[in-house]
Order: C-alpha cells, then sequence, then structure tokens
C-alpha cells in the first residue's frame, strides 16, 4: 500500500502547476504560423507583458528557457572587454555572470553569500571606486530561487543615481515574475530577463527580454541576428517575433495565463502569493523552535512570495525529500547549489497555487518530519491555519 498513488503534486520552484485550463488550450492541432488567429494572438501578448512587469518599454520573446533570457540581454548590451558587476546573492546570479564571462566580458563579483539580501552599501563602495566608469552593467536578481532571497531592486537604481553611476541596471525576475511585485519603469530597472514557467504558469520553453530605450542606445555594434532584440520588438513581420518559427502551442497556453492573471487582478496575485508564503513561514517557524530545520532568510522583508528555502540539517533535506515524494506523492525542490545539498530543500508557492494545497504540503512534511524522527517544534499546522484563517 502507498500513499503516494493519485495524483501528484508538483512543489518544485518551477516549473510549477500548471492551470488545467492553459494545459486545454494547448492540446490542439497545429495552427496555420502564416497568417490569422496565431498572428493575433501574438499582438495580444505584448502589451499584457508589459503590463505584468509594469512597463511602457520594449519586450523581446525568445524561444528558450531563463538561460536564454540571460545570453540574449547580455548579447545586446555587453562584449567582449566589456565589464559587468554582478551582485551575487545565490547560485543564480553567480551562473548569469559565468554566462558574461564566457562571451569575453570581465566579470567583478560581490558575494553576498547564500543567506543575505544585497547589501547597498557595499554596492555603493564598489561603484564609487569604479572612478573610469568601466562598469557596463550592473547584474542582480530579484529573486534567487536556491536561496529564496528577495533584492531591493529599487535601491540598487537609488545608489547608482546617487553615485552617478552611468552603468545599466539588468535584472532577472524569472522567479518572481507575477509573483512578487516588480515595477520596471518605477524602480528604473534597464533590461529585465524572465522565462514563462514559473509565475505565468505555462510550461517551459519560452522566456522575455524587457528593455527601455536607454538600454537600446548602449546597444552594442553587433549582435547575432538570432539574440537581436530590435527586429523581436518591434517586427516588421510575423516571424521576426521569433527569429523564426513560432512556438505555437505555448503561445495558446501563455495567453490564457495571462488572461488568468488579468481575471484575478495582478495586485490580487501579489496578494495571494503574500498570503501563502506567510503561511509556510508561520509553519517553519514553530517548526524551527526545535530540531534542525531553519528557514534560510531570517529576514522577513527580504524573503520572497514564490518560493522558501529550508536548512533541514544533512542528511535530512534530502531525507525529507524522498519520503514526501515516495509516500506521499508531493515533490520538493533540492538543495540547489548549497553545500551540503542534502541538508537543504525548497518548497514552490508559485503561480497557480492555493490555500488547500500549500496547506496539504504543509500537512505532508509534517508527516514526513514524524516518520523520519527528525525534531521539529509543535503547532506548525495550527499557525499555518491562522494565517489563512486571517485571509
Amino acid at each position: 500500500m502507498s500513499l503516494a498513488n493519485g495524483r501528484g503534486y508538483l512543489a518544485i520552484p518551477g516549473p510549477s502547476v500548471m492551470p488545467e485550463a492553459v494545459l486545454r488550450q494547448m492540446h490542439r492541432a497545429s495552427p496555420n504560423i502564416y497568417e490569422g488567429e496565431l498572428h493575433a494572438l501574438t499582438d495580444s501578448l505584448v502589451p499584457d507583458l508589459k503590463a505584468i512587469a509594469k512597463t511602457d518599454q520594449n519586450v523581446a520573446i525568445y524561444i528558450g528557457n531563463g538561460h536564454a533570457a540571460w545570453e540574449a540581454a547580455l548579447s545586446n548590451v555587453v562584449a567582449a572587454g566589456d565589464t559587468v558587476l554582478v551582485l551575487a546573492t545565490g547560485r543564480f546570479c553567480i551562473g548569469w555572470g559565468e554566462m558574461a564571462a564566457d562571451l569575453g566580458v570581465t566579470v567583478q563579483t560581490i558575494d553576498y553569500g547564500d543567506s543575505a539580501a544585497i547589501d547597498l552599501s557595499q554596492f555603493e563602495e564598489a561603484l564609487s571606486a569604479d572612478k573610469s566608469g568601466k562598469i557596463k552593467a550592473v547584474l542582480a536578481v530579484h529573486v534567487d530561487t536556491s536561496t529564496s532571497v528577495k533584492n531591493d531592486i529599487a535601491g540598487l537604481r537609488r545608489v547608482l543615481d546617487d553615485v552617478g553611476h552611468g552603468a545599466l541596471l539588468m535584472a532577472d525576475c524569472i522567479a518572481s515574475l507575477g509573483c512578487d511585485n516588480f515595477e520596471m519603469d518605477a524602480w528604473g530597472v534597464d533590461v529585465m530577463v524572465s522565462a514563462c514557467q514559473k509565475g505565468l504558469m505555462t510550461p517551459a520553453g519560452i522566456s522575455f527580454v524587457w528593455f527601455n530605450n536607454r538600454a537600446d542606445a548602449a546597444r552594442v555594434a553587433r549582435v547575432s541576428r538570432y539574440w537581436d532584440w530590435r527586429a523581436r520588438s518591434d517586427p516588421d513581420y510575423f516571424f521576426q517575433y521569433f527569429g523564426g518559427t513560432a512556438p505555437t502551442h505555448h503561445l495558446y497556453g501563455l495567453r490564457t495565463a495571462l488572461d488568468l492573471i488579468k481575471d484575478e487582478g495582478l495586485e490580487a496575485v501579489f496578494a495571494r502569493h503574500a498570503k501563502l508564503a506567510q503561511t509556510v513561514w508561520a509553519a517553519f517557524e514553530c517548526w524551527s523552535q526545535e530540531g534542525p530545520l531553519s528557514l534560510n532568510i531570517a529576514d522577513p522583508l527580504t524573503r520572497s512570495h514564490a518560493v522558501t528555502a529550508i536548512s533541514a540539517g544533512s542528511p535530512n533535506g534530502d531525507l525529507l525529500r524522498r519520503w514526501c515524494e515516495e509516500k506521499a506523492g508531493l515533490t520538493l525542490g533540492i538543495g540547489l547549489g548549497r553545500t551540503p545539498a542534502d541538508a537543504f530543500f525548497r518548497i514552490g508557492h508559485m503561480g497557480h497555487v492555493n490555500a488547500h494545497m500549500i496547506m496539504g504540503v504543509l500537512g505532508t512534511i509534517q508527516a514526513g518530519l514524524t516518520a523520519l524522527d527528525i525534531g521539529h517544534g509543535k503547532g506548525a499546522l495550527d499557525a499555518a491555519a491562522r494565517v489563512i484563517a486571517t485571509a
């Protein structure tokens, strides 16, 4: 007898749970790519993609994952010999910097570790030391999926302006878009990247680069035809949107996902994610009173509303993940980029999630803690239920 039989629940921090409405829209024969409905549908995506990023600027669509968006963004604004400053708060901004280095870019990194947000004073010191202005771009992650930290992107712009530095501000919002509030124009972000498989609730395969006119003016002299954002953001004909054949079924799914967000209301989507994140935190704050469990990010103000990373002590992270999946049908995220990896796990609470799903995750985790005799404090589910009850 297995209690894992039945419909499993993927609670990793992306790809996230896909709405049935999205999957139904994708279950269709291939459409005509040369004219008709698909062209109008694609045109309709652009204003909604801008709205979810809170920008009036430009957006380019790429067939590829978030790493493709990283490379596309870099390829348009930096070239071999240029310098970027990477503000690392986990595996993903480090990875973006590694990609820049592979393109021949000089990478300076301030590593804030795996459990803290960007320190704005250190950032200011680094900019002030750049007397010649060689840093062309600053790379930061709004929410790092590996650590669940949320960074103050608006604060980075304030520092850039206060110092009078001309570097472009580039933000990775792959984990946060559609979950945590992000305001590209109001926060002074020049380039932002994201992808479809997390808060945008569409199977992985398309990604996006938003950029303002300042970033476009800083565009390098030579950009490969495929990565060039100009044709994609202002196409003369349909196929320029994608550099070739469109990702047809993904577009139908994304259109439906964006409609779901519009129907709920973007601010309501943010409020739902905030409340569900608080529900998760309430449980772990109780469990952490005894035993090895602890939230990776201590300060609630710098925790993501999309993902929560937890330290459980080695090898408890892996033991708990395996128990939850094998015994109860719940898949939790691995301790990505952490040492030791088997001490950590992550919970994705992004996209198409609601209260009973999160309470189910927490109840299953408590069962696993009990079954594995991992020490934990009492009252976690009651604490989580109280957060839901006050919604």
